[in-house]
């Protein structure tokens, strides 16, 4: 419930603002054919240099953050990390790293996963999440689910409790709503881009 109450509340808000869902599509890049052909590449860079587009991203995701509960923010590297702290200090609580393999120079626990275009690894310093700590995974992009999976993962694997996603951006033809759901994982995102 507070999860569908904070997505009508971001609507309200960003709507009394003279913000919307569409002028923050506007202010997303579509590369077509990147990195290989039939991909359209959503690129954030040009909603990031967009002031009043980044400021109401931020503004959006906090609403959507609303009543979650969560004590801890964790984003993917690398643009994970800029809308996942930006968030992390609107709430108040720290954020947690989730890196790209031999980053850190920590003991790590890692986690591999598929992408849609490729592999990857995703690693955590397990020292910095305390047992049962709430934590709320937030990227910029969710497409097939397969990095927010081993966000998640990760995350749970480290003694965190990991119920809940958030997304600048869905992409859902690709089905990663449905996927996270499948990891008992609920998504949510500030604006949707039919195809690849």
């Amino acid at each position: 419930m507070a999860r569908e109450k904070a997505a009508v509340v971001w609507s309200e808000i960003s709507k009394a603002q003279g913000l919307s869902a569409v002028s923050l599509e506007k202010s997303i890049r579509t590369i077509p054919d990147f990195p290989k052909a039939g991909i359209q590449f959503r690129d954030i860079t040009t909603l990031l240099a967009n002031g009043k587009g980044l400021a109401s991203s931020i503004d959006g995701l906090a609403d959507l953050a609303e009543g979650l509960g969560a004590e801890a923010v964790a984003g993917v590297e690398a643009r994970g990390f800029i809308f996942g702290t930006a968030l992390a200090l609107r709430l108040g609580v720290g954020f947690i790293p989730l890196r790209k393999a031999g980053k850190l120079p920590v003991p790590t626990l890692s986690e591999d996963y598929a992408l849609e275009y490729g592999s990857a690894t995703l690693e955590i310093d397990p020292s910095i999440v305390d047992d049962g700590q709430r934590v709320l995974l937030v990227d910029d992009l969710l497409a097939t689910g397969g990095t927010a999976i081993a966000g998640g993962n990760l995350l749970r694997r480290a003694g965190a409790v990991c119920d809940d996603a958030l997304f600048v951006v869905n992409l859902p033809d690709l089905g990663g709503v449905r996927a996270l759901s499948d990891y008992k994982i609920t998504a949510n995102s500030l604006i949707s881009f039919k195809g690849e």
